[in-house]
């Protein structure tokens, strides 16, 4: 964005980070990524079904702004396109194949941005958090029940990189080095490394990037795992925690 579209561009936007278990939602000045309200979240309705989750997206959108004039990006667990779900991660699989964008709209009464939830922390884990001093390319993975990734390069997004479905040894990467493999395998840290090891190596070599950031609950005890890697790329672990979805679909909302 230009330095006169970014004069004009609203200071502050409403983030809403839809998960399988919870959605959240913040008022963020997109300037300095601080959250401006406290972080309000529901549980995300039994089921996941559309309509369902659209009635709390709109309860806590308009708890944050009831003249309906701020921006608002949504995060959702799934690949986007143009708008729309074509894969959907513990809710509904009405989602999938979905016209999700123009959904929330409608329902919202104004125009949004959508996005894939790992895109969003990406975005943010970029502007303000553990990356925002790189130049470069950027890959964030979150480790979860699955493996979430975003690339960004210079400041902009590179949409829907699934990197958890990349292939390792015949295998899904995420079916065998995801959080939830780590936790129903019970692995020790240490075992986990050796997984994580193959994974990340084979991502610096396709990629090259900058800078790896590690995101997803585990990264609170990345003193754990990340030490045990040996890999060319700088590893860290997220910054942001739970705040990510939020910053990051707020900054895509006034197009930063």
């Amino acid at each position: 964005m230009s330095k006169d579209k970014k004069s004009k561009a609203p200071k502050q936007a409403i983030g809403v980070d839809i998960g399988g278990t919870g959605i959240k939602a913040a008022l963020v000045d997109v300037r300095s990524g601080e959250l401006l309200s406290d972080r309000i979240k529901l549980p995300t309705p039994d089921g996941g079904e559309p309509e369902a989750i659209a009635q709390v997206v709109v309860e806590l959108v308009g708890r944050l702004d009831d003249e309906r004039t701020t921006p608002v990006g949504v995060t959702f667990p799934a690949i986007v396109r143009h708008g729309r779900t074509l894969s959907a991660a513990n809710v509904s699989k009405r989602w999938i194949d979905f016209e999700a964008e123009a959904f929330f709209e409608q329902h919202l009464g104004r125009p949004i941005h959508f996005v894939n939830d790992a895109d969003a922390a990406g975005i943010a884990e970029d502007h303000w958090g553990a990356a925002k001093d790189v130049d470069g390319l950027v890959i964030l993975t979150t480790l979860g029940t699955g493996i979430g990734g975003a690339l960004i390069y210079k400041g902009v997004l590179v949409p829907n990189a699934e990197l958890g479905h990349l292939e390792l040894d015949g295998h899904d990467a995420e079916s065998r080095a995801s959080n939830r493999a780590r936790e129903s395998e019970g692995l020790s840290y240490e075992e986990w490394a050796t997984r994580l090891q193959r994974y990340y190596a084979h991502l610096e070599f396709i990629f090259s990037p900058d800078l790896f950031v590690v995101g997803g609950g585990v990264s609170k005890s990345s003193d754990k795992f990340l030490p045990l890697l040996d890999l060319k790329t700088p590893i860290v672990p997220a910054t942001l925690r739970n705040n990510a979805g939020i910053m990051g679909a707020a900054a895509l909302a006034v197009g930063l």
